[in-house]
């Protein structure tokens, strides 16, 4: 598991391409028959990627995070990225197609992650944060989960939400994950932009083509930068941050939030004229 710490914005706003890389990037999220884990002391946030290819995958407790079991204090959310799978909550299996969710709760002890095939494995994208209570473990199938179209194709951001885990969906302790779709021809997100000082964020950037890349835009309102990203990453984005960007071509992402609430709405929007 490796760690990041959190850093103030009077900081981040003097780092190198190199040092914004080391500090909110993550890359190489799925590597086969592994769990790669990062823990993010912003609201104590665990991203991560499970890719199970020819053998069952265990994701459990460390040393790390002082834990016998991996959700002895904590709750996860779970989507799958690639092939079908299932993923095994002490005893009890949930299949999930590709883009299905599914929320775990505190107190689970043993979690087994497979893939139906070699030949098309399943890759899950987990976010865990810490929990104070236990809710049911719940899947949300993609199929099944409302939508709500946003944006428009004249401003390039014409896209298609789904909110998975939130107060109105799957109930969970503080976690609050959801998806977005770009539709063809757009290539915004999250603009306008906005902050929320109650909350971390973490966007995972996935279907898109292997030479695009996502321009994600990061920083204080009157301080961005950006970094360059490709497909199957994710970006850690502190409470004092905007989180936006635009690709070379269409996409999806995970967005995962943690907090002080868990209200979707609670954000500070950010007028254009204020960027810089």
């Amino acid at each position: 598991m490796e760690m990041r710490y959190s850093t103030h914005p009077e900081h981040a706003k003097h780092f190198t391409t190199e040092e914004l890389r080391q500090h909110y990037l993550i890359q190489d999220l799925f590597v086969p028959e592994e769990v790669k884990l990062v823990y993010t002391h912003e609201d104590r946030v665990i991203i991560g990627g499970i890719h199970p290819v020819n053998k069952s995958v265990a994701l459990e407790g460390s040393d790390q995070i002082k834990a016998a079991t991996f959700l002895e204090r904590r709750e996860l959310g779970v989507f799958n990225v690639g092939g079908s799978g299932t993923v095994k909550v002490d005893g009890e299996t949930y299949k999930l197609a590709t883009k299905d969710c599914l929320y775990v709760g505190k107190g689970s002890k043993e979690l087994i992650f497979e893939s139906d095939s070699s030949k098309k494995p399943a890759k899950f994208y987990i976010v865990s944060a810490l929990a104070h209570t236990t809710y049911p473990t719940t899947k949300q199938s993609f199929a099944d989960v409302p939508s709500e179209s946003l944006g428009s194709q004249a401003t390039a951001n014409s896209r298609t939400l789904r909110r998975f885990i939130h107060d109105e969906g799957i109930q969970s302790c503080q976690l609050v994950m959801g998806m977005t779709t770009l539709e063809n021809g757009s290539v915004w997100n999250s603009m306008p932009t906005h902050v929320h000082d109650r909350r971390m964020e973490v966007y995972f950037y996935f279907e898109l083509d292997e030479d695009a890349r996502m321009f994600h835009l990061m920083g204080e309102p009157n301080e961005t930068r950006h970094l360059v990203m490709k497909n199957d990453e994710a970006v850690i984005s502190p409470p004092w941050s905007i989180h936006c960007g635009a690709a070379t071509g269409s996409y999806t992402f995970i967005w995962g939030m943690a907090g002080e609430n868990k209200t979707y709405k609670d954000m500070d929007q950010v007028a254009m004229s204020e960027l810089r």
